[in-house]
């Protein structure tokens, strides 16, 4: 809508001729321009502007605006080369004649003459706008530049005239002005128009400050550029403060004279004539509905539903809107000609209505800008019914009887009549219905660590929701799985999806994206305790302006939007939901860093649902309470809605234990199965479920399908798996194989080399082992050390225990205090019953600068049995298990203290434990004397 094509030509922005044609036109530059100064090759230099003149002159008189341009490009590189080497100059045959005064390479005192003797540029009349719907008619005259060197300058002088009959006589112009940094060598803007006529300039930036003087029977306005640069404005600033580096130019007195000028071109008496098809629609309406609303509504939906969008401003269409019973027929037209459909079926149906025009690019800024047509790029309605204003948009997309009374984000807009009518403001206000709805079904019934079970349903609304469905409309089978799993993820992350589908629902005018399928668990352990975040929308909330220099402080700063999302959450509990709490806000209305937030909470029958909204409105938030919206966010963040579980939870492997029983996994199984079947040629299905098994302790199952994985997509990481597997069930040759072949894929992985010499070890080849890691600790690295604690532990394998700790002491000197390898001679002085005084102050001096001390408070405990001091040592098995409550040594040492301490029961419970995490256990205690 309204010349979306204004900025094009570089500096040049006009309105057209008389005299229009579709061919370039050859002659000298008009008697009222300024001349630039001569280019003077000598004085340009190696590191002197590649834009050598910019130079833009507009003469405005008798409702035509002839534009003229004056551009020198310096080739100074060969990427510059290629971007200047086909000149294109854009011109509307409608509006106006393109004509060609000067075409040459400047090269020293060589001046090559493009254009003499012929009419060098071809004219292209294919639609390059059809990608962006538009359709505009515009034409482009091309040359290439045949002999462009590097170093040459390419200067080329154009006109371009535009006049519009829909103006009546007015005159405008944007002028866009270049501003530094951005190097120019001489750089102006220059208008001129009669002294009699009314024009009015003005510009958006305060280093704009041109010279306006009389000359004859001309006023002209020069301004040179580029501008200085702006003064630094906050990012967040209302885009009133932004500084558009523009130079608006007209003779409409005011908005209303705009308005005045605008309002004829949607007059709707006798556009729907007896008989017409529209008038058949009219009927229908009618027939249909009795309630001016609802009729209104009808009439929105013909517009958009049935009428696709293809702006058209070519044979005066720029303002000019299509007939409506044309539209009908070609079943497409822009925003205004659907504005004009819009309105003849409303007027015809005796509804109050009048178009509106409206900027979607500056809507934020019209209220400051130079009264033209030009400022607004859309047109839509306004109807008025029930005492208050509705904003029908024929270009959206989807709108229903419950979104009448939304407002588009336009802030300002300029109602067209007869009588004229000034700017009106648009209050925004959040939609009836959110522009995205997620609901989320999570089961988790199974367990807190383990797989969560989802369905999920994405409700989209708008362009939005257009784009997906044309999308999946055209999609191959793969392709619309890949769209659900985008669509999917956004809300979910990384999933496996079973069941999915896209389609379009007519009646609500949305698409919904439904999927079912596997996401990992939400839940964490923290302080003892598993917790599940359930906020949705407070933790993604940012407020952080920036005010601190003295020029800021008074900045408004302005927020997102307009968007808004609803995200409602159900989680099905172990256990009926015995024992789960919440805790932070529960509920929430009102706004958060501009935004406006609602939520409700409840748990129930071992249900949790959790219902967030958040409409951002793109509101202003005024410098004095910036630190007080800063303060709620602050708080509302350190009261996140989460959910607990009961201090007393089973650990893994006994609902593992339960499972197989009960059949609890049959359902996660089931949905695995079906996820793969979907795309069995996709290896993280596979990879998935494999993680799964072997976090339940199907060590046979996760081989299986990490093989299946190996044939689709190897990796090294995966032998390295398989092999950790195998061994973990005691087929140590076949872990050995995928060693050797993960070291094949990637000689320099440490994690290989560690593995293969354990491997070797156990197998009696120590000193091969040996062999091979010194070998790597030889060549150094940053990885060094953790092949010195692999060395250690082989040497006291092969029964050198005080060699290993030799090695040890030596990694230790060179890096005192390292956890790793105050641990690792902790351990191998504990399992070897040796030096047990000093391995305790190892482990406790460890355990003081790790971050994670499970695995070391492990290790303390089995020096602690070996010295007899059994209750520290269930002490601290006790407190690894609380951190790690799977990690099957402690297990195994906390059997044998309890029984020890006689505490049978216990023994024997954590015995089972131990033996279904780690099968091989029993023969890995065995080694160090140590037997349950």
């Amino acid at each position: 809508m309204l010349s979306r094509v204004a900025l094009a030509t570089a500096l040049l922005c006009a309105a057209g001729s008389a005299h229009a044609g579709d061919k370039p036109l050859y002659g000298p530059a008009p008697a009222w321009v300024t001349p630039a100064p001569p280019i003077d090759p000598a004085k340009l230099g190696a590191d002197g502007p590649v834009m050598v003149i910019a130079d833009a002159q507009q003469l405005l008189k008798d409702g035509t605006v002839w534009g003229y341009a004056d551009l020198a490009m310096r080739a100074s590189s060969s990427q510059i080369l290629t971007q200047i080497g086909t000149v294109k100059l854009p011109w509307m045959p409608d509006k106006g004649d393109l004509i060609i005064h000067r075409a040459e390479i400047i090269r020293g005192s060589e001046h090559i003459d493009l254009v003499k003797g012929g009419e060098p540029f071809q004219v292209l009349r294919r639609e390059e706008g059809l990608e962006q719907l538009q359709l505009t008619g515009s034409l482009t005259a091309t040359l290439p530049v045949q002999g462009l060197q590097i170093g040459d300058v390419l200067r080329v002088s154009f006109s371009i005239t535009r006049a519009d009959p829909a103006l009546k006589g007015r005159l405008q112009s944007i002028i866009p002005l270049l501003a530094e940094p951005v190097p120019v060598g001489f750089g102006r803007v220059r208008l001129l128009w009669p002294t009699g006529n009314k024009v009015q300039w003005r510009a958006y930036t305060d280093t704009a400050k041109p010279v306006v003087k009389t000359v004859g029977d001309q006023r002209e306005l020069v301004l040179a550029l580029p501008l200085s640069k702006p003064e630094d404005q906050p990012s967040d600033a209302p885009p009133r403060f932004l500084k558009t580096p523009l130079l608006d130019v007209g003779d409409f007195a005011d908005w209303a004279e705009v308005s005045r000028t605008m309002a004829p071109l949607y007059a709707t008496e006798g556009l729907i004539k007896p008989g017409d098809p529209l008038a058949a629609e009219v009927d229908r309406i009618k027939a249909a509905e009795t309630d001016p609303l609802k009729r209104a509504q009808r009439a929105l939906e013909l517009a958009q539903d049935k009428v696709r969008y293809l702006a058209v401003s070519m044979n005066g269409g720029n303002y000019v809107p299509q007939k409506p019973a044309d539209t009908w027929q070609l079943k497409y037209g822009d925003c205004k000609a659907k504005t004009l459909l819009l309105l003849a079926l409303l007027h015809a149906m005796d509804i109050e209505a009048e178009p509106v025009l409206a900027s979607v690019q500056l809507g934020g800024v019209v209220s400051e800008r130079l009264p033209t047509a030009g400022a607004f790029d859309h047109v839509l309605v306004r109807a008025a019914i029930g005492g208050r204003s509705l904003w029908l948009d024929g270009t959206g997309a989807g709108a229903r009887l419950a979104d009448i009374g939304d407002t588009p984000p336009f802030r300002t807009v300029l109602p067209l009549r007869l009588g004229g009518a000034e700017l009106m403001p648009l209050p925004i206000h959040a939609n009836a219905r959110p522009d995205i709805a997620v609901a989320i079904d999570f089961d988790q019934s199974a367990g807190l660590d383990l797989p969560m079970l989802f369905k999920a349903t994405v409700t989209m609304r708008g362009p939005m929701a257009t784009a997906l469905n044309d999308a999946a409309s055209q999609a191959k089978p793969e392709q619309k799985r890949d769209l659900i799993r985008s669509a999917i993820s956004s809300y979910l992350g990384d999933t496996q999806i079973g069941d999915s589908a896209i389609r379009y629902d007519a009646a609500a005018g949305a698409v919904v994206v439904t999927a079912s399928g596997l996401v990992t668990t939400w839940w964490s352990r923290e302080q003892k305790r598993y917790r599940l975040d359930l906020d949705r929308v407070v933790n993604g909330l940012e407020f952080e302006p920036d005010r601190a220099r003295p020029a800021w402080r008074d900045i408004p700063v302005a927020t997102a939007g307009p968007a808004s999302l609803l995200y409602r959450t159900t989680v099905r509990l172990p256990d009926g939901g015995a024992g789960y709490s919440f805790e932070g806000d529960q509920t929430l209305s009102g706004p958060l860093a501009g935004s406006m937030v609602s939520r409700t909470s409840s748990l129930a029958n071992g249900v949790v649902t959790v219902e967030d909204r958040i409409d951002n409105l793109g509101t202003e938030i005024a410098p004095a309470e910036v630190a007080a919206v800063r303060a709620r966010l602050a708080l509302a963040k350190s009261r996140l809605l989460r959910l607990v579980a009961p201090a007393e939870m089973p650990p893994r492997w006994k609902q593992v234990l339960a499972a197989q029983k009960d059949g609890r996994f049959k359902p996660i199984e089931a949905m695995f199965a079906q996820a793969i079947a979907a795309d069995p040629k996709e290896a993280t299905g596979y990879e998935s479920r494999a993680s799964f098994r072997a976090g339940t302790y199907d060590y046979r199952g996760a081989i299986a399908d990490l093989g299946k994985v190996i044939e689709i997509e190897p990796t090294i990481d995966i032998y390295l798996r398989r092999a950790g597997l195998y061994r973990a069930i005691g087929e140590n040759a076949k872990a050995l194989a995928d060693i050797e072949t993960a070291r094949s894929l990637d000689p320099s992985s440490t994690a290989a080399l560690n593995s293969l010499a354990s491997l070797k070890a156990d197998g009696g080849d120590g000193a091969v082992a040996l062999k091979l890691l010194q070998e790597r600790i030889d060549q150094g690295g940053k990885e060094r050390f953790q092949v010195i604690a692999a060395k250690a532990e082989v040497q006291a394998d092969t029964g050198a225990a005080a060699e290993a700790i030799a090695t040890l002491d030596a990694a230790l000197a060179e890096r005192p205090g390292d956890p790793t390898l105050l641990n690792e001679r902790c351990w191998l002085k504990g399992t070897r019953n040796l030096a047990l005084d000093t391995a305790l102050k190892d482990c406790t001096k460890a355990i003081e600068l790790a971050e994670g001390p499970a695995g070391i408070l492990d290790s303390r405990a089995l020096v602690y049995f070996r010295m007899g001091r059994l209750d520290d040592a269930l002490a601290d098995l006790n407190a690894a298990l609380d951190v790690a409550p799977a990690q099957a040594a402690s297990l195994f040492m906390r059997s044998v203290v309890n029984k020890q301490l006689g505490h049978t029961a216990q023994a024997a419970e954590d015995l089972t434990g131990a033996r279904l995490i780690s099968p091989q256990i029993d023969r890995d205690y065995r080694k160090y004397g140590i037997t349950n």
